[in-house]
Parts: C-alpha cells; structure tokens; sequence
C-alpha cells in the first residue's frame, strides 16, 4: 500500500503537496506528445498517481484539521460521557489512515482506553474516538472500507477483489480485505439492530409482494478430533439452506414499481431468525397502511406455518392479505402427479398436465384436487401421499384466478431470480466452505447491493453506535 510517511500538517507534508501541484502544472504547461497507446497509457497512469496522492494529502490535511478544531474536542468529550463505559484520554498519537484513493496518510489522534485493569496481558481495546466521529474504522476512510467491500460483494471471490484492487494501484492484503470487509457488514447490522433499518420511504397506499425462499451453501462445522499437522481443527462441509425474502411494490398493472427499490435480506439461523427479520422490515416500512399484500412462495412447509403468525404480529387486517403457492411450482407438482401412472404415454402426461394447468389457472382447485386424488387413488406409497397431501394442504393458497383479476403476480420468480444471484453466484461452488458468520456477512451486503440499496446499508456501517465497540 502507498504511504505518506510525514504527518498531516508538518513542513514535509505541505512540501509534498507543492511539489506534486508543480509536476502537474508542468503537465498542464508542456503537454507531452504521445504517438501510440503504450506511451498514452503511461502519461495517464503517471499524471492519476500524482493527482490520488495530491487527493490523499488534501484530504489527510482537513482530517487534521478537523481532528483539531474545537468542535470535534467537544464531540469527543459529550462522547466519552455517553460511552458505556468509562474512558481515560491517553492524548495524542500519530496514527496512519488508508483514504479513498488507497494512499496511507499519518494523522494526529486523541486515543481512549476504557480504564480499569484486566487479568492476564490482554488490555481492553482503545479507540481514536475522533476517527470514529469521521467515520474512519479499521483505520480506512469510510469510502475507501465501502469500496473494499462492495467488490468483495460484487465479485466472485475476495481474491478477486484484492487482484482489482491491485489494477487501481491499491495493493492490500487478502486478511486485511477480508478483515475490512467481514467488520464493515458487522457494523451495518449492529446499527440495524440498535438503531433501526433507516428507511425514508413507506408502503402507505401501496401493494406490496413478499416472498421468501432458501438455497444451499456448505458450512465449515468442527468436529472432534486431533489436529492436523499444521495445528487446524478437523471440520466437516454440512450442507445449510441460507434463507432470503425479497419486499417488492408492483403498480395497479402488476408491474414492478420502479420508484420503490426492492429489498432483500438473508440469513444461516433459521425460518424463526428470517421470521423476525423479515417482521423488522415490514413493520418498519409501515405494512399496515399498505393497499394490498401478497405472501407468494413455493409450498415448503417452514414458510407457510409462520405467515399466520407474522399477519397477526404485524396487525393486517384479513382483507388486506393474500396467500399463494408459486403457480409454476403447484404446476411441476402436477406433472409428479401425472408421472404415478405408469401406464401412460408421455403424450398422455403431457395433455393431463396441460388441462389441469388450466383449470388451475381458471381457479377451479376442486376439480384439480379430484383429479389428482383420482390418480392417486390406490396408491399408497410415501410419494403418492406427498403429491397428494400438497395439493389438499394448499388448496386456500391456489386462487390463482382471483390473485389474476387482481394483477398481483402468481409467481416467486423474484424470489428465485435473488437466490440464484445472491447465494449461489457468491457463496456456493464446489470446494467452497463458509464460516457462518463470514457467510452471513457477505449475505447481507450481496443482499443490499443486487437490490440498489447499497449507499443505505453504507450509511449504517458508518453509524456510530457506542454500544457496537463496548
């Protein structure tokens, strides 16, 4: 990483400043004359090093600058007294800081340690309580660590992120990455869950859709055992079904409205934890007030036995809310049907598929429901009964020709679309295997990111909130 060695504000800082404004005055001056691409390649990486550093060294010099004005000491004095707990100033100290543009700049710092002893030789944790008023954590710049971890989102890996990094110019290690990254997330989710989501819009008047599904990712699980040679614990690769829901508006034509951003959360700890998640979301989007709700989500059992309770927790009225099985999964689970009667053709199947397809479209369940209870009848193995018992269970939830004339969507396609992009383009792949609490983290900036939402989720990360470094 490229560093400034002086400190903001020295004699050596400000004559960097007025040596690199001189070389592109030069520039500016005596235009270079360039005659292929190597050469024109050169001159523009050439003249972007000189104005990142001049970036770096202005920008290091009004940190200073506001490190030392009267009315950051007062911010960091009301914080000491808000602190949880006591802290001592242990004055100023030189601290180095990455910026945006990936140069490591030296700083002046009051430093606080929360006072008391500790046993053993680990002491508690100080901080630069200045920084944190900026927004600076892990010693990066708030738009540098967002940088760092909306690549480590957006790409195929973090080995990806650090090599584009590198292409900028910014060489840093793949820990200090994943470091940045894993405690940027951290710090968005604390401030959810102290601070609240932060929504400015609200669903009043509105129709909303919400549908929820789940995916496969491998965990790392440590198991009992001797360690290996190189001292690592054995583990095992479990296979666990990430969960993700998806909130999004569709307009009195059933199309996404586009003045609404969708949005979109995961987690690993279960259809409870997502229940109350996703309880979070909407309450907070004001769903009470909302026109039309629609709960729309394949026939998985874990989803379906916790919507009455979310509707109640919530306070919808009964009118206001619609259920539904995903039409084109009540559809596959008519051609499982089809495929119990051994004896007919595959044209067979297929015509017998189409024609209940319709009537299920048509809103004629019943007739669906005998037919598929005429082909099961005397049979008796566990499949048939699964066919079987999907359709009577959900027979409420397959109203498909009144959710129609609605135009409110029959299909988790949504839904589908957000796992494939959100979990299985990002966290699964053969020989992948996640920590839960890494996993979870890039779950929620991948999550913010594919739904446009990712300056929000920023703006929380950068909250400070004194309870997350007690």
């Amino acid at each position: 990483m490229k560093g400034i060695q002086a400190v903001a504000g020295s004699e050596e800082y400000q004559a960097r400043i007025d040596e690199i404004e001189d070389n592109i005055r030069d520039y500016q001056e005596n235009p270079r004359l360039v005659q292929s691409p190597e050469e024109l390649e050169e001159l523009e990486q050439a003249i972007r090093e000189l104005t990142e550093e001049l970036a770096a060294l202005v920008t290091g010099r009004q940190i200073q600058h506001s490190l030392d004005s009267e009315q950051m000491q007062e911010a960091q004095s009301k914080l000491v007294t808000d602190w949880p707990h006591r802290l001592k100033n242990h004055e100023s100290e030189e601290v180095w800081v990455r910026t945006a543009s990936g140069y490591e700049i030296w700083v002046k710092a009051r430093y606080f340690r929360r006072t008391g002893s500790r046993s053993g030789k680990r002491r508690w944790r100080g901080f630069y309580l200045g920084l944190l008023l900026l927004g600076i954590n892990e010693r990066c710049s708030s738009g540098f660590a967002a940088e760092v971890s909306l690549l480590a989102a957006m790409l195929g890996s973090l080995a990806e992120a650090r090599d584009v990094l590198a292409e900028r110019g910014m060489r840093i290690d793949i820990k200090v990455l994943r470091r940045i990254t894993y405690r940027f997330s951290q710090r968005a989710r604390l401030t959810q869950r102290l601070k609240g989501l932060g929504f400015d819009e609200n669903v009043a008047g509105r129709r909303v859709v919400a549908s929820m599904d789940g995916g496969r990712i491998r965990l790392r699980e440590k198991k009992r055992g001797r360690k290996t040679a190189k001292g690592r614990s054995p583990y095992k690769g479990a296979w666990r079904e990430p969960k993700l829901f998806i909130i999004y508006v569709v307009d009195a034509e059933g199309k996404l409205e586009r003045s609404f951003m969708p949005v979109m959360d995961a987690n690993i700890r279960g259809p409870d934890a997502l229940f109350k998640l996703l309880r979070s979301y909407l309450g907070q989007l004001g769903i009470t007030e909302a026109d039309q709700v629609l709960f729309v989500a394949d026939g998985a059992r874990w989803i379906w036995n916790r919507i009455s309770t979310l509707v109640h927790g919530l306070g919808l009225k009964p009118e206001q809310v619609y259920e539904l099985i995903d039409f084109y999964h009540a559809v596959e689970h008519l051609g499982k049907v089809a495929g119990l009667r051994k004896s007919w053709t595959a044209r067979q199947r297929k015509c017998w598929v189409r024609k209940h397809r319709g009537l299920l479209r048509q809103g004629q369940v019943e007739k669906v429901i005998e037919a598929v209870k005429e082909v099961c009848r005397g049979r008796y193995s566990k499949g048939i009964r699964t066919e079987r018992n999907y359709f009577v269970r959900n027979i409420s939830r397959m109203a498909y020709a009144r959710v129609r004339a609605l135009k409110l969507p029959i299909g988790s396609g949504s839904v589908e679309s957000a796992i494939r992009r959100v979990v299985n383009l990002r966290l699964k792949g053969p020989c992948i295997f996640w920590c839960k609490e890494n996993a979870e983290a890039i779950l929620l900036l991948r999550c913010y990111w594919k739904a446009g939402r990712w300056n929000q989720l920023k703006n929380q990360a950068n909250s400070l909130v004194p309870e997350a470094y007690a």
